[in-house]
């Protein structure tokens, strides 16, 4: 079998003039645009491109907007707060993360939380830009208008998934986390119940609280609720981490469900720390390499081939897809098409077709 696939460039371009074409300033539309790609390049396909349909409807509705600054809210030597006026997650991520480095360069630490940005994507996206300059970046995301997951022992929603992520330097590939304080998401669970498909596992539950691998509960009244991370079993773990990104978000910035609802989006929290104001960047290092080996040769159990850190098998893929081109998920251009037609934008064409290895793409 053969996939076809995609000069990443080429997507980044083409991605770039839908949104310039939308009224997007320029240089917002070239960071929206390159958020975008690295997700799909690093394996979240639901998290990349997938976005694109979706944040030009709500250009054209006027819910994000399409230039200015944030106003800054609050500022100290190490951390700031920023209205970000609902302009685009990623161009607003972005630029937290250069002032929270910035701040950590002198400071040791630097925090920006931002609260009325839109949507940002993908957050292991962000987290290289960090780890290339030997600093440590956090990243925290909760949507203070949507409510799909239940806290631990509720059949009814509260939170959203609320992803949060770490870019950690290495001698070597740094280790990217990017994971959710709920079993899946709302990006997944929307694609497979479209397909008709299921769950790899029961990650959700109905209205009456039974777990199940069947998405359709989620979108049929009663509706059902994405679980916590844990699970029946052990959701207070995945509870506990939601409540800590609500504090480190809506909390820290001042704006979250507390306040009226304004539309989909986001409120942020981005922190970096810089090693070399602590125990010193060798020794840092020194004892995350210590670690990786460990994992490492780590005897892995029956069934599995070796022991991964996080990001690694995101990192390879990202090699693979800029070397041979990017595998899009087959929704993903049928859904630009119609943008593509309104605004004269040619479509790339797939120039690459290659034997389709499992590159470990999402379901």
């Amino acid at each position: 079998m053969t996939a076809a696939r995609h000069d990443a460039r080429a997507l980044v371009g083409f991605a770039h003039a839908l949104f310039t074409r939308a009224g997007m300033r320029d240089d917002i539309a070239r960071d929206v645009a390159d958020v975008l790609v690295d997700g799909d390049l690093l394996g979240h396909t639901t998290h990349g491109l997938a976005l694109a349909a979706l944040y030009l409807d709500e250009l054209a509705k006027g819910s994000m907007t399409r230039s200015g600054e944030p106003r800054v809210v609050a500022a100290a030597p190490a951390a700031q707060t920023w209205d970000g006026g609902r302009l685009p997650g990623p161009w607003l991520t972005l630029r937290a993360l250069d002032a929270a480095m910035t701040m950590a360069s002198t400071q040791g630490t630097g925090t920006v939380v931002i609260r009325r940005s839109h949507h940002i994507a993908c957050l292991a996206a962000y987290l290289r830009r960090a780890t290339d300059r030997g600093m440590m970046a956090l990243v925290h995301c909760s949507d203070p208008v949507a409510a799909s997951v239940a806290p631990f022992g509720a059949v009814s929603a509260v939170f959203t998934p609320n992803p949060l992520a770490a870019g950690i330097p290495t001698s070597g590939d740094p280790i990217l986390l990017d994971v959710s304080a709920s079993y899946t998401t709302n990006g997944l669970t929307g694609r497979l119940h479209k397909a008709g498909r299921k769950l790899p596992h029961p990650w959700v539950q109905d209205a009456r609280g039974n777990a199940t691998d069947d998405p359709r509960v989620l979108f049929e009244e009663p509706k059902g609720t994405l679980l916590p991370l844990g699970g029946l079993d052990a959701g207070h773990k995945g509870y506990a981490l939601a409540l800590l990104i609500e504090a480190t978000t809506a909390a820290l910035s001042g704006f979250g469900r507390a306040d009226p609802k304004e539309g989909w989006g986001a409120t942020v929290f981005v922190q970096a720390l810089d090693p070399r104001a602590f125990g010193g960047l060798d020794a840092f290092r020194r004892q995350m390499d210590w670690l990786v080996a460990a994992c490492h040769d780590a005897t892995p159990r029956p069934g599995v081939e070796r022991v991964r850190l996080p990001g690694e098998r995101g990192l390879k893929l990202m090699r693979e897809q800029l070397a041979h081109g990017v595998e899009l998920h087959p929704t993903i251009l049928p859904a630009l098409r119609p943008w593509a037609e309104k605004f004269g934008v040619p479509v790339p064409a797939a120039n690459l077709n290659l034997g389709s290895e499992n590159l470990g793409s999402e379901p």
